[in-house]
């Protein structure tokens, strides 16, 4: 019964607006407030600010800079095998596995399309069919910047928009479609193994998604599919992030998916759905009879 109504509150709830509000007083300095609030938040939560740049709760002026607090230097090292690639970011495996022809597997009962997830875009779906996907959750305790799997120059980014439900595993459960229905911002990037594509899901009250290129990508909420083209490897101004590089990060928390071509990559063996990753351990084996080809342009 409860999960029930908690489900319909997402329905019936003005999330839009909720998120306003959440990121004007996540951006407030509200002195011994926000205090209480950081701390209330890391007892709650149990997140762990050993693992923080800066441990002390009562040293962050804003809830925003708290959230997006780094890490000290060495908490999360990057596998050092170039056959791998690292997690890009701390969380829990939703689902990860193959993508049948066009669809991907939401929850018990639920699949959605690469067409819809990648918002109708043709040339942008085809390399991907029948590929790997892995959707990372990023629970409120976790650390929320999400880094490179692997080395990669930055191609294309879409930003979709769309609602703002909730991705946690209940939400995932019962809401049909539902990382094709919420907003995003598609991040494609030329590789060694292919193209491969990091999607960074919106979701209720997360007040803004933001990129290392281009700094805050939402808000504004326009209602309008923006696309921004970079330079191709090897060309002036062409954006290289390395392996392990931050690439994004959320003010609140939300999701991440990672699309790989067929025959590119293999997930770890000790990756199954719910588990739980931390930024810079073994996400997938290059398979070697794809590191070695040139990578396909989109």
């Amino acid at each position: 019964m409860l999960d029930n109504i908690k489900i319909k509150l997402q329905y019936w709830l003005p999330k839009q607006a909720l998120t306003r509000l959440a990121d004007w007083g996540a951006s407030k300095q509200a002195g011994w407030l926000t205090q209480l609030i950081v701390k209330t938040f890391t007892h709650y939560y149990r997140v762990d600010m050993q693992i923080a740049q800066n441990p002390d709760p009562a040293s962050y002026v804003t809830f925003n800079d708290f959230f997006v607090r780094p890490l000290r230097e060495g908490a999360r090292p990057i596998i050092g095998d170039t056959n791998w690639l690292a997690l890009p970011a701390d969380g829990t495996i939703s689902q990860l596995g193959p993508i049948r022809d066009d669809l991907i597997f939401q929850a018990k009962g639920h699949h959605y399309s690469l067409e819809a997830l990648l918002a109708s875009n043709s040339m942008l779906v085809k390399p991907f069919r029948n590929g790997l996907f892995a959707t990372t959750y990023l629970a409120p305790r976790d650390y929320h910047r999400v880094h490179m799997p692997c080395a990669g120059v930055l191609r294309e980014m879409i930003y979709v928009p769309g609602d703002l439900f909730s991705v946690n595993p209940l939400t995932a459960a019962h809401v049909p479609n539902l990382f094709a229905r919420n907003e995003r911002v598609i991040c494609v990037f030329d590789t060694a193994i292919g193209p491969m594509v990091q999607i960074l899901v919106g979701a209720t009250i997360v007040g803004s998604i933001e990129t290392a290129w281009a700094g805050t990508v939402t808000p504004p909420r326009e209602g309008i599919i923006k696309r921004w083209a970079y330079p191709a490897t090897g060309e002036e101004g062409a954006i290289a992030l390395e392996k392990g590089a931050e690439m994004g990060r959320f003010k609140l928390g939300s999701t991440v998916i990672n699309l790989f071509t067929a025959g590119s990559v293999q997930f770890a063996p000790q990756l199954n759905n719910g588990s739980v990753t931390r930024m810079g351990e073994a996400f997938a084996e290059i398979l070697a009879t794809v590191a070695a080809t040139e990578s396909p342009q989109i």
